[in-house]
């Protein structure tokens, strides 16, 4: 049987290069920025205000993605500063994906930025892995615009851990034969996985590189850090059965958070944020057809202290209201009412495909006024999606132009509401 062959396919400083790429073939920019320091940054008065995305040319001042942005601009006070345009960004990860496919139907898009591709096969067609992965990095460059980093492997990890070394614009293969020379000497940080919770534990034991992991006993990893250790020890080895997976997973659950813009101090105000997280992640469960029973409520003090709760629903919905109805009773028995808040996220879990209802005496709704509320939300999410969003708020939200829809993704990757897509990332058809 032939070894398999995986591509792991990611875009350098994705949003920095699509966003450069953009001005150059579209609005006819000279400068690029690419080539000088330059970042792509939430907008400087709030707290969202976040490294996304460097040039090599920041990166040499020291700038790190997701550091604040005052910090880097203290690095660098001539620093080009561009917002983020999420809106440009998912098309561009679209058609980027589109590529992708025009060399394997088998593709596995992992974030925005990054898939799988699983290139077994493929030779009578494309060649050696490297030569097929040549000819995708020079394509990708040619036709779209910005480059990437392509790791081979015969697994989904070695060609993830491959993409990964020396940036940008880079060919690298670590077939399991390489994984001594290749992988072994690197910290045991690096390793797919391994956050710094993870590496404080592993360094607590006295293993500093992925090769002193590998050469660990199982058992010890297995009894001080469970099944997590036992995964990553098999990843230190090279082991990874995992198939590269066209279609995605069903979610487990829909959440959304958001870190507000100043610290929340007064309930009304946590409510109201509250609700438009459920206006979020319901229309989210509406659009895939779940429904769920359990509402939890993540919050994070201005000291970046967490606390969370659930609780059960009487049965299963994806009504806005419900959801909110919830949510706002799991806060209120969470937050002491005076601490002052910097993050709140909803999230439902325990889905199911249909709503049900636990009725009694006491019910807040019947099952026609469920029926009726059900196909309201429908019909608002329908305005929305072809509208926008903004074409229907709720009087609650009448003092607060842009807040009644907020966390996880921005607008315009909830509504679709893009510019119009440059020539650049069109496909053959123009779709």
């Amino acid at each position: 049987m032939a070894e398999r062959v995986i591509f792991h396919v990611d875009a350098n400083s994705a949003f920095l290069s699509w966003t450069a790429a953009y001005r150059i073939k579209v609005l006819g920019e000279t400068e690029d920025l690419r080539q000088i320091p330059s970042v792509v940054a939430g907008d400087k008065e709030s707290r969202h205000s976040i490294i996304l995305a460097k040039s090599a040319p920041a990166k040499k001042y020291g700038i790190q993605t997701g550091e604040p942005l005052f910090q880097a601009l203290e690095k660098c006070p001539e620093l080009v500063v561009v917002p983020p345009d999420y809106g440009l960004y998912v098309e561009a990860s679209r058609h980027f994906v589109q590529m992708l496919r025009q060399f394997s139907p088998v593709v596995e898009q992992y974030s925005i930025d990054e898939a799988w591709v699983d290139m077994s096969g493929t030779q009578r067609l494309w060649g050696t892995p490297r030569l097929a992965a040549e000819k995708m990095r020079e394509r990708i460059w040619e036709e779209l615009g910005f480059t990437v980093n392509i790791g081979i492997s015969s697994n989904k990890l070695l060609a993830k851990m491959a993409g990964d070394f020396e940036k940008p614009n880079k060919v690298h293969t670590l077939f399991p034969e390489e994984v001594p020379i290749k992988m072994w000497p690197l910290p045991v940080r690096d390793l797919f996985l391994v956050g710094s919770a993870t590496e404080a534990k592993l360094k607590r034991m006295g293993i500093y590189t992925i090769g002193q992991l590998a050469k660990c006993d199982l058992s010890l990893i297995r009894k001080r850090m469970g099944k997590h250790g036992e995964t990553i020890w098999h990843f230190a080895n090279g082991r990874n059965a995992a198939q590269v997976a066209p279609k995605p997973a069903e979610n487990k659950g829909y959440g959304n958070s958001v870190t507000t813009a100043r610290d929340v101090t007064s309930r009304e105000e946590a409510h109201q944020v509250l609700l438009s997280l459920c206006e979020t992640v319901a229309a989210r469960m509406r659009k895939d057809s779940k429904c769920g029973s359990c509402v939890s409520v993540h919050l994070r003090t201005n000291a970046f202290q967490h606390a969370s709760h659930q609780r059960m629903l009487s049965g299963a919905t994806n009504l806005t209201q419900e959801i909110f109805n919830g949510a706002y009773r799991v806060f209120d028995e969470l937050w002491d009412g005076c601490t002052p808040l910097r993050q709140l996220g909803v999230q439902m879990t325990r889905l199911s495909e249909k709503p049900y209802q636990q009725y009694d005496l006491f019910s807040q709704l019947s099952p026609v006024q469920y029926e009726r509320k059900l196909r309201l939300d429908e019909t608002v999410d329908s305005l929305r999606d072809r509208f926008g969003e903004d074409i229907i708020r709720r009087a609650k939200f009448a003092q607060e132009p842009g807040q009644h829809m907020t966390g996880g993704l921005d607008k315009a990757r909830r509504t679709g509401v893009t510019k119009p897509i440059p020539k650049e990332f069109e496909d053959d058809n123009g779709q």
